[in-house]
């Protein structure tokens, strides 16, 4: 079975391209590597001793993604490519909105046109919005997500609903991430962000190798245990295997949480990182970012009965393979 996974250079996109590897799929990656560096290609290699189609295009570019489809017999499609940066998102709505929805209107058009009916959309969390019950479950009313990336997931599931709606023979599935950390065992592929890091775990792995003198932590106002923000963090090759699970079971129009059900604070994430790693990690709270909500974390419970999938890696693995990575890959 041939699947392109779009965004497959990325963070989750790469840990999905080994674990589909690693299971006898063939692999077809775009990615446009603007969040992303060609070398992620040889680590996979270097993981799974198999090589991969890679092509640098950008999905918003409808011939291009045309050209994909003609060259290449696709039987499913893994659609991470996308804008995801919570906090750039606000600063830069235009652009969050023009990219990941085009580009997902392009490719689901491609799709349609070569009759490949198969597709698993990397939705998110801040589909639910703001919400007063936990854990988290796929019946729960969609609140207006709290910012422009959050909305792009939101406005990708309904066009996707819709065009089940318009014709079932379309088998779709919607998964929505809790929060990824962690990295592969090998330490060959991580999170890599440009800049200077929208999400937690990245910016505590540049504040312990010296890279950055602090952590800013966003508020320690929210109604939470320590009055830091509270998600639901979930192993990135956990991650992977979610969709490997969602593959195998992928018929008709299904939604599903991939977290591991527990709520961690940024400062419990960032004590576990000590304790584990022996290192210090200096922090200071800064004002509240935009966007943000107080508590987040899901149930996993349909993925489970439906599809098999359950977590395996705990917070000290996430917490041991972030540093791990980091040390070997971005050095000083």
């Amino acid at each position: 079975m041939a699947v392109l996974i779009t965004g497959g250079t990325g963070y989750i996109g790469s840990h999905t391209v080994v674990e589909m590897l690693n299971n006898d799929y063939e692999v077809i990656i775009v990615d446009n590597l603007s969040n992303s560096k060609i070398d992620v290609l040889d680590k996979i290699y270097k993981i799974t001793g198999k090589k991969v189609k890679f092509y640098q295009y950008d999905l918003c570019d409808e011939t291009l993604v045309d050209k994909l489809f003609n060259e290449n017999k696709i039987d499913a499609v893994i659609h991470f490519a996308g804008l995801k940066a919570v906090g750039e998102s606000t600063m830069k709505p235009i652009e969050y909105y023009y990219n990941n929805i085009l580009s997902t209107l392009n490719l689901i058009k491609v799709m349609k046109k070569n009759d490949v009916k198969k597709i698993i959309f990397s939705s998110s969390a801040t589909v639910y919005g703001k919400q007063d019950k936990f854990p988290i479950e796929e019946g729960f009313k969609l609140n207006e997500p709290t910012n422009p990336y959050g909305k792009t997931k939101l406005y990708i599931e309904n066009i996707l609903k819709d065009l089940y709606k318009s014709d079932s023979s379309w088998d779709i599935t919607l998964l929505r991430y809790f929060n990824p950390i962690g990295a592969h065992e090998s330490g060959l592929i991580g999170e890599v962000p440009n800049g200077i890091p929208n999400n937690l775990m990245p910016y505590i792995n540049q504040v312990a190798t010296g890279k950055r003198e602090k952590l800013f932590v966003f508020g320690n106002d929210y109604d939470t245990v320590d009055g830091t923000g509270v998600r639901d963090y979930i192993h990135v090759c956990d991650l992977a295997y979610g969709h490997l699970c969602a593959l195998k079971h992928l018929k008709g129009l299904n939604i599903y949480n991939l977290g591991t059900g527990n709520g961690y604070s940024v400062l419990e994430i960032v004590k576990a990182y000590e304790r584990v790693n022996n290192v210090k990690i200096k922090y200071e709270i800064a004002p509240r970012r935009e966007g943000d909500i107080d508590t987040c974390y899901a149930s996993p419970k349909k993925a489970e009965d439906e599809i098999g999938f359950k977590c395996t890696r705990d917070l000290d693995e996430m917490c041991r393979s972030s540093y791990n990575f980091e040390k070997k890959n971005n050095k000083l």
